[in-house]
């Protein structure tokens, strides 16, 4: 079907021409056809707003599109859509509430933005009568909004356990698989391009905390407070840890989870063990990975790329067409999962979880130190359940132990290592990471 014969049209401007914009409007230029033929939308680019048309022009964008006049194409009463690509948060976020204040549907890829004002957005969108898609948000090209919000749900989620950033996903596999140090493997990300100079919101989990912030408003109808979210990244991650858990049969990665119990939601980011078995253990390089649980239809698993231009414009341009066929519209007004919409659940404080967990405790190898961290660890229930000692390592002062626990609160584990690291024959500081398992399943 040519573009002329879709049997709707939508007229989009996108704001920023970066990675993400300059892709987006290559695809959708490039593909109009092939996109209007697939969906009956024929997307049309009216304009791409920017400071620094440098990218546009190297993908030969074309010319008359190009403006730096955000004013007239927010008043151009032919534009049905404004898709935001700049990034950051106090410009996006008065964009799309003058977007959304001159009629026009917004698409937008901004985590950080919907993590800390996405209920007062969406609130706002909604006294308009408009929508705002943000699938590119979660997942780069990795359709999770839509799994989350159109395929399961028939299904109470259960549970969404991820690897959500690229960026520490290939730094962990090159320390797993290549015995790299964290410094090293950073430095090889940088190179390559997958990490930015300074890579901070990646590597110490902040980018992640974004993601599963907004999946998890979506997935149990609650009002995430981001404040409260643990988040531990990898940045002081010990390549000797990454080299017991292999012994122990596991393999680190950053990992954002929300689960719900009877008590409420838990929702964290850290780097964790998983078992070589788990379905996340093969996820490796720049992929990212998301396994949703639902009551109906037990475990999925989403893969892809999670980042880049080219896949996270995928994401975008769907929503695009979504909006022009009333898809997002209908869903954002009949739905019922939105934070703005949803009574306050209660989201669990740090501590709050049972897990197993890792300890990796440098003592004196002197009589009694071992019973006395057994001692402990046992006046907080703690269960050992294994115990290793790196022999090769006597000649130190202080030599790493080795703990691995069987299930119990993570609460007890934060009382014991303080009463640990107290002790004058121990380092300063005991490292901990849980050691998670596959979620269980009620379908049968």
């Amino acid at each position: 079907m040519p573009a002329m014969m879709a049997k709707k049209r939508i007229r989009v401007a996108i704001v920023g021409c970066g990675t993400v914009g300059g892709a987006t409007a290559d695809l959708c230029i490039r593909d109009r056809a092939l996109i209007a033929r697939r969906s009956g939308v024929d997307v049309e680019i009216a304009a791409i707003v920017g400071g620094d048309f440098k990218h546009a022009r190297e993908l030969g964008l074309p010319e008359d599109l190009l403006t730096t006049d955000l004013d007239s194409v927010l008043n151009d009463g032919t534009i049905d859509l404004v898709v935001e690509t700049v990034g950051g948060i106090d410009f996006p976020r008065s964009l799309i509430t003058r977007a959304l204040d001159a009629g026009k549907h917004v698409v937008t890829a901004n985590k950080a933005l919907l993590a800390h004002h996405g209920e007062e957005l969406f609130a706002h969108a909604r006294r308009q009568g408009l929508s705002i898609g943000f699938e590119a948000s979660c997942g780069g090209g990795i359709p999770l909004v839509r799994a989350i919000t159109d395929g399961l749900i028939a299904n109470e989620i259960e549970a969404i356990y991820g690897i959500v950033n690229g960026t520490s996903n290939y730094i962990l596999t090159e320390m797993i698989q290549k015995g790299e140090t964290y410094p090293e493997a950073l430095a090889k990300a940088q190179s390559t391009g997958l990490a930015e100079s300074d890579p901070s919101m990646d590597v110490q989990g902040t980018d992640s905390a974004h993601k599963i912030a907004i999946l998890s408003a979506l997935a149990f109808g609650i009002k995430v407070d981001f404040e409260i979210i643990p988040v531990i990244g990898i940045d002081t991650l010990d390549s000797l840890d990454v080299a017991y858990g292999q012994d122990l049969g596991y393999v680190v990665k950053l990992l954002a989870v929300a689960h719900r119990d009877e008590e409420g939601v838990s929702i964290w980011v850290r780097p964790a063990f998983i078992s070589k078995e788990h379905p996340l253990a093969w996820v490796s390089g720049p992929f990212n990975a998301v396994s949703i649980y639902g009551h109906a239809v037990g475990h999925t698993l989403f893969y892809g790329r999670g980042a880049g231009g080219e896949p996270t414009s995928s994401a975008v341009a769907s929503d695009i067409v979504s909006v022009g066929l009333g898809i997002i519209p209908a869903v954002f007004e009949n739905t019922g999962y939105w934070p703005d919409r949803n009574d306050d659940v209660t989201q669990l404080a740090e501590g709050r979880s049972n897990s197993q967990f890792y300890m990796r405790i440098m003592a004196a190898d002197k009589p009694g130190v071992l019973a006395t961290i057994g001692s402990i660890l046992a006046k907080e229930r703690i269960s050992i359940a294994s115990l290793r000692q790196n022999e090769q390592a006597l000649e130190e002062e202080l030599i790493p132990l080795v703990i691995t626990t069987h299930i119990c609160p993570e609460a007890a584990i934060n009382r014991a290592v303080r009463e640990i690291e107290a002790l004058p024959v121990t380092g300063e500081t005991v490292v901990v990471m849980p050691i998670v398992d596959e979620h269980p399943e009620r379908v049968g």
